[in-house]
């Protein structure tokens, strides 16, 4: 099994544009690329749900050579280079599924990233790192974090170095359920002014004004964010 991203920037949306994504994906590599179909076996979107590309019983044309697309089945998540560059819980659920159903039809045990056999950056940091944690093997779980596990509090200074981690996609994703959002693209790992503006929005949400409401973010503001523990 290879597990791949788009390699392009991505938004996460509303569920109802999730399939005209996908025909678009489709379209690209048919009229873009020439080939027969869609690259990939199957796809999961953000949202949890598994599209099928050419299926269990197609050879792929993803992995980067024939070899490896003899030998290998290919899954790509709606994952992006930009703005959606982490998986949902909803879609590490979905990749599992897809795996547990190529299984059932001749996949073997193993999982791989693109990156391993192909000089490639696919599929992104923070989906390579669930590859080599194990997390996407089927039956494993739970895949959404403790609702008692929460982040604690790495310091000011840390954002104020312009930090990238997965811990700041966490934090926007809850910016944006708590209607504090004032991204236009995202939110990503790396702390923008973006990030900043949203925080100020939920300092101001918990009734900070002026300079403590700044867009930095203090321990009282992050403890009641409730960020899930990466």
């Amino acid at each position: 099994m290879k597990i791949h991203y788009l390699g392009s920037p991505y938004t996460a949306g509303d569920h109802s544009t999730c399939a005209a994504y996908m025909r678009r994906v489709q379209r690209d590599h048919m009229d873009g690329n020439g080939w027969a179909d869609f690259a990939y076996n199957l796809a999961v979107c953000e949202h949890g749900y598994v599209f099928e590309g050419r299926g269990a019983n197609a050879q792929n044309a993803a992995n980067g050579n024939t070899t490896l697309n003899r030998n290998h089945f290919a899954v790509l998540a709606f994952v992006g280079s930009s703005g959606h560059t982490a998986p949902t819980a909803a879609q590490v659920d979905g990749i599992k599924d897809a795996i547990g159903y190529l299984r059932q039809h001749g996949a073997g045990r193993e999982i791989r990233g693109h990156r391993d056999g192909y000089a490639t950056s696919c599929p992104g940091g923070p989906l390579y790192a669930l590859v080599q944690s194990g997390a996407l093997e089927p039956g494993t779980g739970p895949s959404k974090p403790d609702p008692q596990k929460f982040a604690p509090f790495p310091g000011a200074a840390w954002f104020k170095g312009s930090p990238r981690s997965p811990l700041v996609t966490a934090m926007g994703r809850r910016l944006v359920s708590e209607g504090c959002s004032r991204y236009s693209d995202g939110p990503g790992p790396q702390w923008t002014d973006a990030d900043r503006q949203s925080y100020a929005a939920w300092q101001r949400k918990r009734g900070f004004s002026g300079s403590d409401a700044d867009g930095w973010p203090g321990k009282s503001t992050w403890d009641a964010l409730r960020v899930p523990a990466i």
